[in-house]
This record gives structure tokens, sequence and C-alpha cells, in this order.
């Protein structure tokens, strides 16, 4: 399909089109001519796919490009290329001069060692859960310990369907993109429904108040 067709079929302007394909965001189509190239199926599932980054995950153009480019990664196991698809969505944004970050890190080796999780300590998954947690002690939140624990309560029950679902897929090209996919748009709607979950259950509450008032 031309250009103009890819566009109509995906959605995607064909101004935007050009600029992915500068970026290299999407791989050139096959030429035709001096001015022409074809594009198939591959191009649209790439559109959709920066689509969903950006407008969904709410990604840079700079984090959509290292996400696929851990996609295109070839030559990599199973574990690697998960590990490399994560790695890729949760940069490292702890703050090195919070009064905090010290707190922050001996509650999250807490709450790893506790629960046997064996994670290599230069993860950049445990660096983003220290900046979140220090977020929390700077706000003078010194309860978030029990709420964290209760969050890895419920996700140690969540992982094993998460990654179950991962490796239903047939090769390791596949297991990245879901695996990142899952990892950013999977986020997304867990918390749209977690504050679907905080509407309802606030409202109950409050309706409980007012009845026993």
């Amino acid at each position: 399909m031309r250009i103009a067709e890819l566009s109509r079929t995906s959605g995607v302007p064909v101004p935007s089109i050009k600029y992915y394909l500068r970026s290299g965001l999407l791989p050139p189509g096959e030429r035709t001519a001096p001015n022409q190239a074809d594009y198939g199926e591959k191009h649209l599932h790439r559109l959709r796919l920066i689509r969903a980054f950006i407008e969904v995950g709410g990604l840079s153009i700079a984090a959509v490009g290292e996400l696929l480019q851990a996609i295109d990664a070839q030559g990599e196991n199973l574990h690697q290329a998960l590990g490399t698809a994560m790695k890729a969505t949760l940069p490292n944004q702890t703050s090195t001069d919070s009064p905090h970050l010290v707190q922050a890190r001996e509650m999250v080796d807490r709450l790893l060692t506790e629960r046997g999780w064996g994670i290599h300590p230069d993860s950049p998954r445990i660096e983003t859960l220290v900046a979140a947690a220090e977020v929390f002690l700077r706000l003078g939140q010194d309860d978030v310990e029990d709420l964290f624990n209760k969050y890895a309560d419920l996700i140690a029950q969540l992982a094993p369907h998460e990654i179950e679902w991962i490796a239903r897929r047939k090769n390791t090209d596949e297991v990245v993109e879901v695996a990142v996919v899952g990892s950013i748009i999977g986020a997304t709607a867990f918390n749209a429904m977690r504050s679907l979950a905080h509407e309802v259950v606030a409202a109950r509450m409050l309706s409980e108040d007012k009845d026993t008032n």
C-alpha cells in the first residue's frame, strides 16, 4: 500500500508517518520509484504500536524509540528478552540528594528480602521502586511501608498469571512485544480499574458513615 493508504488504514496522519520514518521508529517501505514506496502489514502493526505507546501510554518519542529497539533486538533468550523489555519501560528516577533516600532504600530492601525476591541489586526496577518510596516519605507518609507490603502481596498473586499470558507467544519477538505492551498499556488499564474501585469503595464507605450518624 502507498503511504496515503497506510495513513487511512492506520488513522495516523501522513506527516506523522513521515516523521516516524525519519526518526527510525518506522522501518522504510519497499522502494518502487525514487519518490514512492510500498508499505505492508508490518508497517501497519508498527504504527499501531507507536500510537498505543504515545496516546495511551503517554510516552515520549525517545522512550518509544528505546522500546522499539528492545522489541527488535535479536539473539536473546526469552528471559533475557523479557528483562530487556522491562528495563526499557522503567528508567531510573531516584533523587540522589534526598534526605529520605537511605530510608526508602532500606524499606525496599526489607520488602524484597522478606519475600525472597532474588533480584540483582543494580536492577533499574529496584531504583524505580526506591524513587517511589522516597516520594512518599518526603511527603510525610511514614506508614507507606504497610501499603507497599500490601501491594507486594497482591502483585505476587498477579505476576504468575501475567507471565503465563506473555509466555503463550510463539517466539522471542512476540514475547518482547507483548511484555512491553502489557507493561505500559496494562499499567494504564490497571490504574484505571484501581481508580474506579477507589470511587466505588469511597462511595460505599461514605454511605455507611451517613447511615451510622
